[in-house]
């Protein structure tokens, strides 16, 4: 689908969507449970594809009220878990587009008496999965790539008692998020080495956190905190119980990071863009408040009560290590096309191993709209001061965070701007064109 974003001033107020990351986690662990409610969950295509998998490992998921086909229309999900023993599937199982989803249940995968095949389309079948495969190999579990080459189609036989596994941490956190949802129910628990430094690390924080609202005790080896830690352990023979039996998803800073950039490159001058939802949580993404502050912007987050509110801002270039926050390099290169100077990203290789290799897709997408760019392998450096943003045919590489991003750009670029793809916001943010309208944005499909 292609979406045509005519430069807009826009105001008013929005609501953050869920967190994805929280809600492929809650949705596992009750899963993983006798049974669990996930409140205020995001339902995109990206968290059915988890849901699909609880499905097909024996549990179900349904709305608290309504059809049990409508889950994108309910307020909450109820989970029939399979009380820490997954089945075998009767099917491959399709994880779609969803690496989160391909790499946590590989490990649910794991812990069931049989096998499971797992694949997705064809971005998927790209994304690197061998380290995950090596651990679980080292475990004593067969755990396979179809083609050798470490990506899916997988095939994982089961059963995993626990024990201990050595894991870079470079590649994806993901990997870890796995190996620690999948230990607590086993009979050892499973303790994880690194073997290098982690990325990514609030991501492992979010499990941490959400580990222990669902009753499972697992900690960092060596640091408080997922940064810096040298490992992790988690003790088997846990059960998933969240209190009362109910867990509430927080909202989602990645998808925030659109809304505040689209506030700070094209709030109306006498207007603000206000943020709901945005509570304080382990999420890295956070971060985003903290650098459009170094940009300049005219930004205030109220803690309290989940608002931030932003305006029109003379933005500056800034250096930003996204070794923590990979999923706000497209948010971050944006702005960096809008701000004076240079805005140099670095620590960002991990970052080519997503949806697409999103390093080279902003540099060769900002160029098209009229910015100048230089991209190195573990860095990319947008140069603002040399940048004249003008609407063209831009190509949202079936990657939402690409589309949003080029999105909040086309703000900002003179006439109109062409985005393909269009339709892959519904991986995080199914309602974001609605949301940018409703702000102001001139937006046709």
């Amino acid at each position: 689908m292609d979406i045509h974003l005519t430069r807009s001033d826009v105001a008013g107020t929005a609501r953050a969507p869920p967190s994805k990351s929280y809600t492929h986690r809650a949705l596992l662990a009750a899963g993983y449970s006798d049974g669990a409610t996930v409140a205020s969950p995001l339902v995109s295509a990206d968290t059915k594809a988890t849901a699909r998998a609880v499905t097909a490992f024996g549990g179900s998921v349904t709305p608290e009220k309504g059809g049990a086909d409508d889950l994108a229309a309910a307020d909450s999900l109820v989970v029939e878990g399979f009380g820490g023993r997954p089945s075998v599937p009767a099917d491959v199982i399709d994880c779609a587009n969803s690496g989160t989803t391909t790499r946590l249940v590989t490990a649910t995968a794991a812990l069931a008496d049989g096998g499971t095949v797992l694949t997705g389309d064809s971005s998927l079948r790209s994304r690197p999965q061998g380290p995950l495969l090596d651990a679980l190999d080292e475990l004593g579990v067969r755990a396979e790539s179809t083609r050798g080459n470490g990506q899916a189609p997988l095939v994982v036989f089961g059963p995993l008692s626990g024990g201990d596994v050595a894991i870079p941490g470079d590649v994806s956190s993901q990997y870890v998020t796995a190996l620690l949802m999948a230990g607590a129910v086993t009979d050892d628990g499973i303790e994880v080495s690194l073997t290098t430094a982690l990325k990514s690390a609030p991501y492992v924080d979010i499990t941490l956190e959400l580990l222990d609202e669902f009753g499972i005790t697992a900690d960092p080896i060596g640091s408080e905190t997922a940064a810096g830690a040298e490992g992790f352990v988690v003790p088997g023979g846990q059960t998933y119980a969240p209190e009362d039996g109910r867990y509430e998803v927080p909202g989602d800073f990645s998808s925030i990071s659109y809304l505040v950039a689209a506030g700070a490159v094209a709030a109306d001058p006498d207007d603000a863009v206000r943020i709901e939802g945005a509570r304080p949580s382990a999420q890295g993404d956070a971060a985003i408040v903290d650098i459009a502050d170094r940009m300049g912007a005219t930004i205030d987050w109220d803690r309290e009560n989940g608002i931030i509110t932003v305006e029109r801002s003379a933005l500056s270039g800034v250096a930003v290590d996204v070794g923590d926050t990979p999923d706000l390099l497209p948010t971050i290169a944006t702005l960096g096309a809008v701000a004076d100077g240079d805005t140099r990203i670095t620590n960002c290789e991990h970052v080519r191993y997503k949806e697409t290799d999103r390093v080279a897709a902003m540099a060769e997408e900002l160029e098209k709209l009229g910015a100048e760019t230089t991209e190195e392998r573990d860095v990319l450096t947008i140069h603002g001061s040399e940048s004249d943003l003008r609407g063209a045919t831009v190509d949202g590489r079936a990657d939402h965070r690409i589309v949003m991003s080029l999105a909040v750009a086309a703000l900002a670029a003179e006439g109109t701007t062409t985005i393909r793809g269009g339709e892959h916001v519904d991986v995080s943010f199914p309602d974001f064109f609605e949301t940018m309208a409703e702000l102001g944005a001139r937006v046709e499909r």
